[in-house]
Protein backbone atom coordinates (compact mmCIF):
# COMPACT_ATOMS: atom_id res chain seq x y z
CA UNK A 1 0.00 0.00 0.00
CA UNK A 2 3.14 2.34 0.88
CA UNK A 3 3.95 2.18 -2.70
CA UNK A 4 0.79 3.54 -4.75
CA UNK A 5 0.25 6.12 -6.67
CA UNK A 6 -1.76 9.20 -4.62
CA UNK A 7 -1.39 10.03 -1.13
CA UNK A 8 -4.98 10.14 -0.37
CA UNK A 9 -7.65 7.74 -1.85
CA UNK A 10 -11.22 7.72 -1.63
CA UNK A 11 -13.98 4.65 -1.70
CA UNK A 12 -15.16 5.41 -4.90
CA UNK A 13 -11.62 5.57 -6.46
CA UNK A 14 -9.69 3.53 -9.25
CA UNK A 15 -6.24 1.89 -7.49
CA UNK A 16 -3.54 1.23 -10.30
CA UNK A 17 0.00 0.87 -9.61
CA UNK A 18 2.37 2.09 -12.12
CA UNK A 19 4.34 0.64 -13.91
CA UNK A 20 7.16 2.44 -16.59
CA UNK A 21 5.95 1.91 -19.93
CA UNK A 22 7.05 4.44 -22.65
CA UNK A 23 9.26 7.22 -22.11
CA UNK A 24 8.02 10.88 -24.12
CA UNK A 25 9.28 14.27 -24.08
CA UNK A 26 7.50 16.67 -24.91
CA UNK A 27 8.26 20.47 -25.91
CA UNK A 28 6.03 23.14 -24.53
CA UNK A 29 5.79 27.05 -24.29
CA UNK A 30 4.30 28.17 -21.89
CA UNK A 31 2.13 31.17 -23.40
CA UNK A 32 -0.17 31.07 -20.15
CA UNK A 33 0.71 31.46 -16.99
CA UNK A 34 -2.02 28.47 -15.86
CA UNK A 35 -0.46 24.84 -17.43
CA UNK A 36 -3.83 23.51 -16.02
CA UNK A 37 -1.98 20.82 -14.44
CA UNK A 38 -2.85 18.84 -11.10
CA UNK A 39 0.17 16.62 -9.36
CA UNK A 40 0.35 14.60 -6.69
CA UNK A 41 3.47 12.28 -5.57
CA UNK A 42 3.57 8.79 -3.99
CA UNK A 43 5.54 9.73 -0.81
CA UNK A 44 8.61 8.31 -2.43
CA UNK A 45 10.01 10.51 -4.95
CA UNK A 46 8.05 10.05 -7.96
CA UNK A 47 5.76 13.31 -9.22
CA UNK A 48 2.82 11.96 -11.26
CA UNK A 49 0.08 13.77 -13.30
CA UNK A 50 -2.96 13.57 -11.34
CA UNK A 51 -5.65 15.52 -13.62
CA UNK A 52 -5.31 17.69 -16.81
CA UNK A 53 -7.79 20.18 -16.70
CA UNK A 54 -10.23 20.80 -19.78
CA UNK A 55 -9.43 23.34 -22.40
CA UNK A 56 -6.00 24.32 -20.48
CA UNK A 57 -2.65 24.65 -22.03
CA UNK A 58 -1.86 20.88 -21.13
CA UNK A 59 -5.26 19.61 -22.12
CA UNK A 60 -4.78 21.15 -25.49
CA UNK A 61 -1.33 19.64 -26.48
CA UNK A 62 -2.68 16.00 -26.39
CA UNK A 63 0.52 14.12 -25.40
CA UNK A 64 0.33 14.49 -22.22
CA UNK A 65 -2.29 12.47 -19.68
CA UNK A 66 -2.91 11.56 -16.51
CA UNK A 67 -0.99 9.22 -14.80
CA UNK A 68 2.27 10.05 -16.56
CA UNK A 69 5.52 10.10 -14.46
CA UNK A 70 7.19 13.25 -14.78
CA UNK A 71 11.10 12.22 -14.64
CA UNK A 72 12.76 15.58 -15.82
CA UNK A 73 11.90 19.12 -16.29
CA UNK A 74 14.79 20.00 -19.40
CA UNK A 75 17.84 18.78 -17.60
CA UNK A 76 16.74 18.93 -13.73
CA UNK A 77 15.70 15.08 -12.95
CA UNK A 78 12.23 15.14 -10.55
CA UNK A 79 13.15 12.23 -9.27
CA UNK A 80 13.27 12.66 -5.61
CA UNK A 81 11.13 15.46 -5.52
CA UNK A 82 7.56 16.38 -3.58
CA UNK A 83 4.53 17.14 -5.67
CA UNK A 84 5.18 20.61 -4.99
CA UNK A 85 8.72 20.84 -5.65
CA UNK A 86 7.69 19.87 -8.89
CA UNK A 87 4.65 22.66 -9.22
CA UNK A 88 7.40 25.17 -7.89
CA UNK A 89 9.72 24.57 -11.00
CA UNK A 90 6.89 24.96 -13.32
CA UNK A 91 5.73 28.50 -11.78
CA UNK A 92 9.42 29.38 -11.86
CA UNK A 93 9.69 29.15 -15.73
CA UNK A 94 8.58 32.13 -17.53
CA UNK A 95 5.94 32.95 -19.16
CA UNK A 96 6.57 32.79 -23.08
CA UNK A 97 9.76 30.61 -22.34
CA UNK A 98 10.16 27.12 -23.61
CA UNK A 99 10.49 24.06 -21.69
CA UNK A 100 10.91 20.25 -22.46
CA UNK A 101 8.85 17.43 -20.12
CA UNK A 102 10.84 14.29 -20.04
CA UNK A 103 7.53 11.61 -19.02
CA UNK A 104 7.19 8.11 -18.59
CA UNK A 105 3.83 6.64 -19.69
CA UNK A 106 2.12 3.80 -17.05
CA UNK A 107 1.51 0.65 -18.90
CA UNK A 108 -2.06 0.44 -19.38
CA UNK A 109 -2.41 -2.82 -20.51
CA UNK A 110 -4.55 -5.31 -18.87
CA UNK A 111 -7.30 -3.99 -17.05
CA UNK A 112 -9.12 -3.81 -20.50
CA UNK A 113 -11.97 -6.63 -19.01
CA UNK A 114 -12.36 -4.88 -15.60
CA UNK A 115 -15.92 -3.85 -15.14
CA UNK A 116 -18.25 -2.99 -11.77
CA UNK A 117 -19.19 -6.05 -9.97
CA UNK A 118 -23.16 -6.67 -10.84
CA UNK A 119 -23.47 -7.86 -6.82
CA UNK A 120 -25.32 -11.23 -8.24
CA UNK A 121 -24.14 -14.06 -6.30
CA UNK A 122 -23.40 -17.62 -6.99
CA UNK A 123 -26.73 -19.42 -7.63
CA UNK A 124 -28.32 -15.87 -9.10
CA UNK A 125 -29.67 -14.04 -6.45
CA UNK A 126 -29.18 -10.42 -6.24
CA UNK A 127 -27.65 -9.87 -2.73
CA UNK A 128 -26.58 -6.20 -1.74
CA UNK A 129 -22.77 -6.83 -0.70
CA UNK A 130 -21.48 -4.44 2.31
CA UNK A 131 -19.88 -1.61 1.18
CA UNK A 132 -19.80 0.79 3.82
CA UNK A 133 -20.82 4.49 4.25
CA UNK A 134 -18.95 6.15 1.52
CA UNK A 135 -17.70 8.85 4.40
CA UNK A 136 -14.19 7.35 5.28
CA UNK A 137 -11.01 7.65 2.81
CA UNK A 138 -7.76 6.19 2.84
CA UNK A 139 -5.01 8.24 3.83
CA UNK A 140 -1.22 6.46 2.52
CA UNK A 141 1.70 7.77 3.87
CA UNK A 142 5.24 8.06 2.65
CA UNK A 143 5.91 7.41 6.62
CA UNK A 144 3.72 5.59 9.07
CA UNK A 145 0.78 3.15 8.26
CA UNK A 146 -2.29 3.54 6.27
CA UNK A 147 -5.13 4.63 8.08
CA UNK A 148 -9.10 5.15 7.46
CA UNK A 149 -9.87 8.64 8.23
CA UNK A 150 -13.29 10.75 8.03
CA UNK A 151 -13.81 12.17 4.68
CA UNK A 152 -13.36 16.13 4.99
CA UNK A 153 -16.25 18.01 5.83
CA UNK A 154 -18.25 20.53 4.09
CA UNK A 155 -15.87 23.24 5.83
CA UNK A 156 -12.55 21.20 4.99
CA UNK A 157 -14.18 20.85 1.30
CA UNK A 158 -14.92 24.78 0.87
CA UNK A 159 -11.61 25.58 2.19
CA UNK A 160 -9.49 23.39 0.15
CA UNK A 161 -11.31 23.87 -3.16
CA UNK A 162 -11.05 28.29 -2.56
CA UNK A 163 -7.10 27.56 -1.45
CA UNK A 164 -6.93 25.80 -4.43
CA UNK A 165 -8.22 28.30 -6.77
CA UNK A 166 -5.84 30.39 -5.08
CA UNK A 167 -2.91 28.41 -6.28
CA UNK A 168 -3.84 27.89 -9.34
CA UNK A 169 -3.78 31.90 -10.03
CA UNK A 170 -0.59 32.12 -7.89
CA UNK A 171 1.57 29.24 -9.49
CA UNK A 172 -0.63 28.23 -12.47
CA UNK A 173 -1.03 24.53 -11.18
CA UNK A 174 -4.39 23.18 -9.03
CA UNK A 175 -2.59 20.90 -6.23
CA UNK A 176 -5.48 19.64 -4.19
CA UNK A 177 -2.50 18.08 -1.68
CA UNK A 178 -0.69 21.53 -1.08
CA UNK A 179 -3.91 23.36 -0.88
CA UNK A 180 -5.04 20.51 2.45
CA UNK A 181 -1.38 21.57 3.84
CA UNK A 182 -1.84 24.92 3.80
CA UNK A 183 -5.55 24.46 5.49
CA UNK A 184 -3.76 21.77 7.94
CA UNK A 185 -1.37 24.52 8.82
CA UNK A 186 -3.68 27.61 9.14
CA UNK A 187 -6.88 25.91 10.52
CA UNK A 188 -6.20 25.76 14.41
CA UNK A 189 -4.03 29.88 14.35
CA UNK A 190 -6.14 32.39 15.80
CA UNK A 191 -4.66 34.95 13.69
CA UNK A 192 -2.31 35.70 10.29
CA UNK A 193 0.77 36.30 12.20
CA UNK A 194 1.00 32.99 13.86
CA UNK A 195 -0.33 31.50 10.25
CA UNK A 196 2.57 32.89 8.56
CA UNK A 197 5.04 32.05 11.21
CA UNK A 198 3.40 28.10 10.12
CA UNK A 199 4.35 28.72 6.91
CA UNK A 200 7.85 29.96 7.01
CA UNK A 201 8.30 26.97 9.48
CA UNK A 202 7.07 24.45 6.88
CA UNK A 203 8.40 23.27 3.65
CA UNK A 204 6.34 25.23 2.15
CA UNK A 205 8.59 28.47 2.82
CA UNK A 206 10.18 27.44 -0.15
CA UNK A 207 7.68 29.00 -2.38
CA UNK A 208 8.39 32.78 -1.62
CA UNK A 209 4.34 33.32 -1.16
CA UNK A 210 4.11 37.00 -0.86
CA UNK A 211 2.57 39.00 2.07
CA UNK A 212 -0.79 39.54 -0.06
CA UNK A 213 -0.98 35.99 -1.20
CA UNK A 214 -0.62 34.63 2.22
CA UNK A 215 -3.16 37.10 3.78
CA UNK A 216 -5.41 35.86 0.59
CA UNK A 217 -5.01 32.42 2.22
CA UNK A 218 -6.02 33.35 5.49
CA UNK A 219 -8.59 35.19 4.08
CA UNK A 220 -9.82 31.80 2.65
CA UNK A 221 -9.66 30.11 5.86
CA UNK A 222 -11.23 32.11 7.78
CA UNK A 223 -14.03 32.64 5.59
CA UNK A 224 -14.00 28.72 5.57
CA UNK A 225 -13.74 28.40 9.71
CA UNK A 226 -16.92 31.33 10.15
CA UNK A 227 -19.48 29.28 7.80
CA UNK A 228 -18.75 32.20 4.96
CA UNK A 229 -17.74 29.35 2.50
CA UNK A 230 -19.66 26.72 0.57
CA UNK A 231 -18.25 23.71 -1.45
CA UNK A 232 -18.98 24.40 -5.39
CA UNK A 233 -21.97 21.60 -5.13
CA UNK A 234 -23.51 24.00 -2.79
CA UNK A 235 -23.07 27.30 -4.21
CA UNK A 236 -26.30 28.96 -5.99
CA UNK A 237 -25.69 29.29 -9.99
CA UNK A 238 -25.55 32.63 -11.19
Amino acid sequence: MSKLLGGQIGLDDFIFVHRKGQPKEVEITKNEDALGLTITDNGAGYAFIKRVKEGSLIHGLGFIQVGDHIEKINDVSMVGCRHFEVAKQLKDIPKGAGFTLRLIEPLRAGFSHIGPRSGTVSGGSNKKGTFGSGKETLRLRAKGPATIEKAPNDVVQAAVEKINSLLESFMGINDSELATQIWDLGKEKANPHDFVTAIDSSDLEAFGFTDDFVFDLWGAISDAKTGRLKKDSQRTPM
